[in-house]
């Protein structure tokens, strides 16, 4: 490949949205398209077997291990945010968990502006992907490169958990995509096939990686996007400590997810002034709302010792039962192997007279620190609780002007005083779940917050010192027509030509629920506007 090397489309990142736009993009064998990707390819064991998330989300080579800055609400802690860094993205990192979110949330974004983002315009883009192994109904496809399934195998603490749940007034929900989002427990659907992790790019990319026009760039850190005045026409991105750069004829998009794609706006001189100024970055184009608007979901953890140990054990005791499930996932691809640990959860409302849930739950049977990181031995399960709709605004902006060096990640998560309320009202719901008759049988009392932990006051010192991200951040190039905007409803930057944004930092506000599956939809829905603006603008010139 050389300096002269030209692609109709490149997309900056093979993550969940980015795989979907090289499969839709060079379905046409006449569109050259080039997929940037700056971490590996995705052929480590750890990735396609589900239970290797318990290493992936600790180690380096497939995550960009990022921290943030010191959260003023959380004790001055920096909090780990991990995200996939290989192809897949964190699809090839992630719990695995299918879920769409609240119809009313796409409804809310198209109010604020953005025409065809209702639910009513992506539920067939939802279902085109699918192919739900519990079959097709009005809410359901099949047939689509998307495998979704239950899990081969659960530990039985799982179904427990939502026993619990009913025994506590929270109804069982046995498909969580069903609209509208309601309360209820179960057991999560996964993107698994066959017992294996399906990543976007085992859905999307993998099944069309051979097609002559579509060329798959890995351990690619794009760098800076090149203008000519104000149209985007290439990518300089760096490749084992070489310079490199390939030119688009069409158009750039970004699929680097909520924390890259502001920054690489922002190294090429997009985005608010005065962070440009203070890494004297020249400004290309102005764009206050470039970084802004960060929103995650923050989590708090309930944990308790297992006295059945029923739960997955970090013990000597348990040593037999992991060699016999290691054995039995290699003959049948089931059991704990194939375990995407958060194995059940679901959606409550702190109050009765909330109009939707405004909290998800994930189960896991086992202890979980500081996502693994710090090892709890013996036997014990963990309730997760994340608030799903915070008020707390956050941003992403530079360290440097240096590619090579990570974002500043500010969350601002609690800044907000009625996320802090939420929170409080969520650890108190978690416990009463996990006292119910159903869990009598199990439970060798709490370990975390502990029993001392009584007051609100108590609760809230807790959850400042513990709470961790559930890993959902988005945001940061909202869409809409606003001042703070960055792309339009057709996902093109606002102000310039040639570039759009197509990953989870579009979205203007927070889903209910986990981003992968609505990630890779915005890149559906892009690829789709994409080839109609082609589409139209031939028809004009015919």
């Amino acid at each position: 490949m050389n300096q002269n090397t030209q692609f109709d489309y490149i997309i900056v990142g093979a993550g969940s949205a980015g795989c979907v736009l090289a499969n839709r993009l060079s379905a046409d064998p006449d569109n050259r398209v080039c997929l940037l990707e700056a971490g590996p390819e995705d052929r480590s064991a750890l990735i396609h077997t589900p239970i290797g998330i318990a290493v992936l989300l600790q180690t380096k080579k497939h995550n960009w291990y990022f921290n943030t800055e010191p959260e003023p609400e959380l004790n001055g802690r920096r909090l780990y945010w991990p995200r996939g860094k290989t192809l897949g993205g964190s699809s090839a990192i992630n719990a695995m968990i299918y879920m769409r979110g609240d119809g009313a949330d796409y409804d809310e974004w198209a109010a604020l502006g953005n025409r065809g983002w209702g639910w009513s315009d992506l539920l067939p883009l939802f279902k085109q992907h699918e192919n739900r192994e519990a079959g097709a109904t009005s809410q359901h496809g099949v047939g689509g490169p998307l495998n979704v399934a239950r899990l081969r195998g659960h530990n039985p603490l799982s179904e427990v958990f939502v026993q619990a749940g009913m025994a506590a007034g929270i109804p069982r929900n046995d498909d969580f995509n069903q609209e509208p989002q309601r309360e209820g427990l179960g057991l999560y659907e996964v993107t698994q096939k066959e017992g294996r992790r399906w990543s976007a790019a085992s859905a999307f990319l993998a099944p069309v990686r051979a097609r002559p026009n579509l060329t798959v760039i890995t351990g690619a850190l794009a760098s800076r996007i090149e203008f000519a005045g104000k149209r985007a026409t290439g990518v300089h991105f760096l490749q084992d400590g070489v310079a490199r750069y390939v030119r688009a004829s069409r158009e750039i998009i970004l699929s680097g997810g909520a924390v890259n794609s502001p920054q690489l706006l922002l190294l090429s001189g997009v985005g608010p002034a005065a962070e440009l100024a203070k890494h004297q970055i020249a400004l290309l184009h102005e764009l206050p709302g470039v970084g802004q608007n960060l929103q995650d979901h923050l989590d708090i953890t309930v944990m308790c010792r297992n006295s059945s140990k029923q739960s997955i054990g970090l013990a000597l005791s348990y040593i037999p039962t992991g060699i016999a499930e290691f054995f039995t996932y290699l003959r049948k691809k089931r059991g704990l192997l194939a375990t995407n640990l958060a194995e059940s959860g679901g959606f409550a409302k702190t109050d009765p007279g909330l109009p939707r849930p405004d909290v998800q739950f994930h189960f896991l049977p086992t202890y979980l620190n500081d996502h693994g990181r710090k090892p709890m031995f013996g036997y014990g399960y963990t309730l997760h609780a994340c608030q799903l709709r915070p008020k707390s605004r956050g941003h992403i902006g530079l360290h440097s002007a240096n590619p090579k060096d990570a974002p500043r990640i500010q969350p601002n998560y609690l800044r907000h005083p009625d996320d802090q309320a939420t929170m409080i009202k969520a650890v108190r719901l978690c416990r009463r779940i996990l006292a119910a008759e159903p869990f009598h049988a199990h439970s060798g009392g709490e370990v975390a917050p502990g029993l001392e932990i009584v007051s609100d006051a108590q609760i809230l010192a807790d959850i400042r010192q513990r709470a961790e991200t559930i890993y959902h951040p988005v945001g940061t190039c909202k869409m809409g027509n606003d001042a703070m905007a960055v792309v339009d409803a057709r996902l093109r930057v606002h102000g310039l030509e040639g570039l759009r944004i197509a990953d989870a930092s579009i979205m203007p506000t927070l889903i209910g629920g986990n981003t992968n599956a609505p990630s890779m939809v915005i890149g559906e829905k892009a690829a789709q506007m994409i080839l109609a603006d082609v589409a139209s603008f031939e028809r004009v010139q015919a």
